[in-house]
């Protein structure tokens, strides 16, 4: 019978008789079943998340007198063992009680009705059950090992289990599961090992499951692969046995709930005032822009900061894999990739949706990431009416950019000699950006070239600035300025069109 009044319908739990008396806590330090909270932690102890971040992992930045063979040295005598991230003290107590306690309560409660609810009346639907069921296994819980248990026991439900508590802390930008035992996350810019703990092999991959099936895509052993995302908007990757030999792996790379956009980021010192400006005007003039980078360098933000220069009253049309760009534009269609079926049909790919997106009347084409044949169908929107199309790729520099878009197309099918391909590409792209995470953690943008066409074969492209490195700080943190190149901007032309070429230029000067 349930135990919330308006809901008759949740639970079936049995009347309680004395539960109440039960299961109040005869002292604050809780049971003899349960250890005490102050327990003294083992000297051995694998390092916790600190709020700063600074000791967490076992291989950390080098002292700042060492000399080079000294660091080798000591980078080569660092123990790699300290890589498990067991839970010890309460949190353990906790999960240990939970193991008890699920079992007699899933008997006890309908799923159907329970997943209706959301966490909080959850919670307080529970309450009682979880009395009663403490109550039969004669443990007594103080008031703070109870909250701790029922939050434990709602995440287990309908979160994400332990990786609730990760996804919840702001301060983590990445987290990244490698196994039952093992999760390391990423706090700002450094990686360091999370105190969480999963039960069992099955229950992260119940939790991968989970992920997945919420946004349409299945994982097993048959699709061993699958790219998904969270409600916010965080994109997920999970890869399970027998293609991942330590048992299934999440990586999750956060969402940020705040709009990061160009002025933050030059406050933060992830570019200057002027580049700042610079790309401003590239996004409210419509260039073309390509954003490259390597993972985690920042491509997806700055492309959600770039955005925000559109014009409201365009349409604007995204493709992903796993739609993850959260456009702050009103006319704005996402649209995702679908994968093949069991029987390896029905797999729409990012490919057809470009070529379809140039029968919906778009304004501008976004394209979440480049990385094949579709290169080629966005170089024929750039340069058949679309302009302000934009996209990223993963490369090291502008000119690796390029060379890996000409690549691009070459893997396609499409016959077209390596001459037209650059051409095709030095008329399309305005700009490319690029964006890199430096060994402190930080990420800047490091290039921003203008494509200005062809000479002979080879593409021509001028630098307007850059990220120069100076010199490191005893702390780590890297010190470098940024460079205005002092150069005319080609695209000062298409920028006169927008009423922004005097503002261009004096960015560049």
């Amino acid at each position: 019978m349930g135990t919330g009044g308006g809901r008759p319908s949740f639970g079936v739990a049995r009347p309680m008789q004395g539960g109440g008396a039960a299961s109040k806590p005869k002292d604050d330090q809780g049971g003899s079943q349960f250890p005490p909270i102050d327990e003294a932690k083992l000297p051995d102890e694998a390092p916790a998340a600190d709020q700063s971040g600074a000791e967490a992992v076992p291989a950390g930045p080098p002292a700042p007198g060492m000399d080079a063979m000294s660091r080798l040295a000591e980078r080569q005598a660092a123990s790699g063992e300290a890589g498990n991230s067991r839970v010890e003290g309460f949190e353990s107590s906790i999960h240990r009680i939970k193991e008890q306690v699920l079992p007699r309560l899933l008997e006890r409660v309908d799923p159907e009705a329970a997943a209706t609810l959301t966490k909080d009346e959850l919670a307080e639907e529970f309450r009682p059950i979880i009395h009663e069921v403490l109550a039969e296994l004669k443990l007594t819980l103080n008031r703070r090992e109870q909250f701790a248990l029922e939050k434990v026991l709602v995440d287990e439900l309908l979160g994400l289990g332990p990786l609730e508590e990760l996804l919840a802390d702001a301060a983590v930008s990445d987290i990244m599961v490698n196994g039952p035992e093992q999760t390391y996350v990423e706090r700002k810019g450094k990686l360091e090992l999370a105190n969480i703990q999963f039960r069992d092999e099955e229950h992260l991959f119940q939790i991968a499951q989970r992920i997945c099936n919420s946004v349409g895509r299945r994982v097993d052993q048959t699709t061993p692969l699958a790219d998904a995302r969270l409600k916010d908007g965080s994109r997920v990757n999970v890869i399970v046995p027998p293609l991942s030999l330590k048992g299934t792996a999440i990586s999750i790379r956060k969402f940020s709930a705040k709009p990061i956009t160009l002025d933050m980021m030059a406050k933060g010192g992830s570019m200057s005032e002027k580049m700042a400006t610079a790309l401003k005007i590239a996004g409210a003039s419509r260039f073309n822009v390509v954003i490259s980078g390597g993972t985690g360098s920042g491509k997806t933000t700055m492309l959600n900061a770039l955005s925000k220069m559109i014009d409201p009253g365009e349409r604007v049309l995204t493709i992903e894999d796993a739609a993850e760009l959260r456009l702050q534009q009103p006319h704005w269609l996402p649209l995702e990739t679908r994968p093949a079926n069991l029987e390896g049909q029905g797999e729409i790919t990012i490919r057809d949706l470009v070529k379809n997106a140039l029968r919906m009347r778009p304004d501008r084409i976004i394209l979440g990431e480049i990385r094949g044949s579709e290169c080629f169908d966005l170089l024929a929107a750039m340069n058949t009416g679309h302009d302000g199309s934009m996209a990223t790729l993963h490369s090291n520099s502008p000119r690796e950019c390029l060379a890996r878009m000409e690549n691009m197309v070459m893997m396609s099918d499409i016959k077209v000699p390596k001459e037209a391909i650059s051409r095709q590409i030095a008329d399309s792209v305005d700009l490319i950006i690029q964006v890199k995470r430096l060994r402190d953690g930080s990420r800047r943008v490091t290039n921003v070239t203008e494509v200005i066409g062809m000479e002979g074969p080879v593409i021509v492209t001028q630098e307007l600035f850059k990220f120069e490195y100076l010199d490191e700080s005893a702390d780590g943190k890297i010190i470098g300025e940024y460079r205005s190149m002092g150069l005319r901007p080609y695209t000062l032309d298409k920028a006169k069109q927008f009423g922004f070429d005097q503002a261009l230029l004096e960015a560049c000067l």
